[in-house]
């Protein structure tokens, strides 16, 4: 398995890639890698002939300084799984520095919108430290392809908005949300979990699962108050939103039409661990 630390180098190894006209698709990620990050490498290897696949903390996206510093870095760990998938993956495991060149900010976007729902309002700047990422990483791999998680759908939609406003020539492809055996999304932040709290986290799951039920026959906001009634009797989990949106503007619905698809989002503390989940209403 081949891993690059310098931009230059790995700049050099796809062009030799694009001269032989193979395709190329990329995973980026902030490693601690988990069953869900290697769905998307394994979909990436089935589609195209390389695969690069990033692992890179962006310093830019957390607004939460304790969280950049006790987010997981594991990656040896992270390399070892990878060749359980595929010995021909590339890895780019750069530093800030290579990244940033000394300037490690974000720069400023509009998503029309997007950003400022749901992880915009509780997340500031965030995705503008999201987009500066992506945008840098697609201008050095060149993919054809990039596969994201669902996971952070409003991230993938962003994303997909970043790739249409900037005329960016990478396929975006969305891939199903990886959950544990009790229902729990795979997330890199799972492994910070104290095991009460481990436990008790698939009831994420299980209230999302009935709130899709419950939202065949109720209003959105009564879905949503029953849940936030749920989580205001559980005595290990905060819940810091609830949104039940539109998926083509990820709007709160105020009246449901049957012409629209819907998505509830939700926001979840468990200690000081923060956990988002996400489900398809109709």
């Amino acid at each position: 398995m081949k891993v690059f630390t310098e931009k230059a180098k790995i700049k050099n190894e796809i062009s030799f890639l694009k001269k032989k006209k193979q395709s190329l698709g990329f995973v980026p990620t902030m490693g601690a890698l988990h069953d869900g990050h290697l769905s998307l490498v394994e979909e990436a290897l089935k589609n195209n002939n390389q695969v690069v696949v990033s692992i890179f903390v962006n310093p830019t996206q957390f607004n939460n300084a304790s969280d950049l510093e006790n987010y997981p870095r594991t990656l040896e760990r992270d390399i070892k799984l990878l060749e359980t998938v595929s010995n021909e993956i590339m890895v780019y495991a750069p530093a800030v520095e290579d990244i940033y060149e000394g300037q490690t900010k974000s720069e400023r976007f509009s998503f029309d919108g997007l950003e400022f729902e749901m992880e915009g309002k509780f997340r500031e700047g965030h995705f503008d430290g999201v987009g500066t990422i992506v945008k840098r990483l697609f201008e050095i791999i060149e993919p054809d392809n990039a596969y994201f998680g669902e996971k952070d759908f409003q991230q993938l939609a962003i994303i997909k908005k970043l790739v249409e406003k900037h005329s960016i020539p990478v396929n975006v492809h969305g891939c199903k949300i990886h959950r544990e055996p009790d229902g729990l999304a795979m997330s890199s932040r799972n492994e910070r979990l104290k095991p009460e709290y481990k436990k008790e986290a698939p009831f994420i799951y299980r209230i999302l699962n009935s709130a899709k039920k419950k939202f065949g026959t109720k209003s959105a906001k009564e879905v949503t108050e029953w849940v936030e009634k749920q989580f205001a009797n559980n005595a290990l989990l905060q819940l810091e939103y609830f949104i039940i949106a539109d998926t083509s503007t990820l709007k709160p619905v105020i009246r449901k039409s049957h012409k629209k698809q819907y998505r509830a989002f939700i926001a979840v503390y468990a200690d000081d661990i923060r956990l988002i989940d996400n489900i398809a209403l109709n």
